[in-house]
């Protein structure tokens, strides 16, 4: 009896019959063989059929297979260089027999190109195509390889929530909600709540989805999108990014490790990636932007010129942050930003209460910023005077506040967005393929 395997087993039964759950991804024919791709979730191999060889029942089965119609296939597994379109290359299936489950209707996505507003509509069906099929199989891994790095070394996962009474960031990015006819919000990000779980537990960690009402268009933005989030309590900036680095490079590195197949369907530039390696580095808002001003001086190209303008005290748009990291072959820290640009529990820098002690992880090859972090203030006293100057209420962070009156320490702690880290490492063009349901401007379908 065949033995039931998936395609990611295939290399381990060479020689040997097996049975393949899945559905066909593509199919040619001629007069003598018929080439069918099938795929069932792990991988994608080819099929091969020779006419002569096959019964009369078997031909009029594969002659009625479409695309995507659901099958349980037997063969036999064999070694073939020439079998590049399997993943994993270089094994093909000798057909024995089908059991056609279903035969699909006329599917809508076929090899011929498609508009991305069709294939967005589409998006159920498309995250079944081979490209699609690579990236979410490497935003998995980028996930698990997260949370087991900070798993290993000493951080709790604690789940923050997503409807808050009140804004983190920024209350002019808020998707409000009725909460039972008061107004309530979906968290822009778990931080606040985190610095109290870390209070409780020392090094935290929350990983979950975040909502930004931004009407932004940019291929580096959605309305929805997956933040982690640690929290450190006795942490300073410069070990903030110490953390920062060692993980970044350490999830890159295990891409590269497992995902060459998924890769290579990409069409990934790996001597990019290769080269993402600790030490990152470190150089200040300062001296950032002398070297923009310095890009914009060099510039002849009037468009790009014009985003290339900045004075100090500006935050840094996608230009900015491209020019910079374009400066160097792996990711770049720019520390200490103005205080006016940044949220308002950042801690000052001793002696220029103008600057906080901020840091912004910038990928390279355009990505923009991966990571965003900070010391937190740890002091009630600067607390207080920060949330009256940016004119906060504070009995609607009552509780906030509490986590510098019993207990405070120094902490830090930073925001990883996974979309971007996906975009980056996979080299998209856009977040939207970066999630499998992307909810951006103008888009909550399907």
């Amino acid at each position: 009896m065949a033995a039931a395997i998936t395609i990611s087993q295939i290399a381990q039964h060479v020689g040997e019959e097996v049975t393949l759950r899945g559905w066909v991804y593509d199919k040619t024919e001629t007069k003598k063989v018929f080439f069918v791709m099938f795929r069932d979730g792990t991988g994608l191999v080819q099929g091969v059929g020779f006419k002569p060889d096959l019964s009369e029942a078997l031909i009029a089965q594969l002659t009625a297979l479409t695309q995507e119609s659901a099958v349980v296939v037997t063969g036999v597994v064999q070694a073939n260089p020439k079998a590049e379109k399997s993943v994993p290359h270089g094994y093909e299936l000798t057909i024995t027999a089908v059991e056609v489950l279903q035969v699909a209707s006329d599917y809508p996505i076929t090899p011929k190109e498609h508009g991305t507003d069709f294939l967005m509509d589409n998006r159920h069906l498309w995250l079944r195509s081979k490209r699609q099929w690579a990236i979410m199989r490497i935003r998995a891994t980028i996930v698990h390889t997260l949370r087991n790095w900070l798993d290993d070394r000493g951080f709790l996962l604690v789940d923050t929530p997503i409807i808050t009474p009140t804004a983190g960031e920024n209350t002019t990015n808020l998707f409000e909600i009725d909460y039972f006819g008061e107004p309530a919000y979906l968290a822009q990000t778990g931080q606040l709540y985190n610095e109290a779980n870390m209070m409780a537990f020392g090094k935290v960690y929350c990983f979950g989805p975040t909502f930004r009402a931004e009407k932004s268009k940019t291929r580096r933005h959605l309305m929805e999108f997956w933040m982690l989030e640690p929290e450190i309590a006795h942490c300073t900036l410069e070990e903030l990014m110490d953390i920062e680095e060692q993980m970044i490079a350490h999830v890159v590195s295990a891409v590269l490790e497992k995902h060459q197949p998924e890769l290579a369907i990409l069409e990934r530039d790996l001597s990019r990636l290769e080269a993402i390696k600790a030490p990152f580095a470190r150089i200040s808002y300062d001296e950032a932007v002398k070297r923009i001003q310095a890009a914009y001086e060099a510039e002849t190209d009037p468009e790009r010129k014009e985003f290339l303008k900045i004075e100090w005290g500006d935050d840094f748009g996608g230009a900015h942050e491209t020019a910079v990291a374009e400066m160097f072959d792996r990711p770049v820290f720019v520390y200490h930003y103005p205080t006016a640009v940044k949220a308002f529990y950042m801690q000052p820098v001793e002696g220029r209460p103008e600057v906080c002690r901020s840091v912004d992880l910038l990928a390279p090859e355009g990505y923009g910023e991966v990571t965003g972090g900070s010391e937190r203030i740890f002091d009630v006293a600067l607390m207080d005077e920060r949330v009256k100057n940016f004119g906060i209420d504070p009995n609607a962070y009552s509780w906030y506040l509490d986590l510098r009156r019993f207990g405070s320490v120094p902490h830090a702690g930073f925001g990883l967005g996974l979309e971007r880290t996906v975009a980056w490492i996979c080299g998209l063009d856009h977040l939207r393929e970066a999630i499998p349901y992307a909810r951006i401007l103008n888009r909550k379908y399907p």
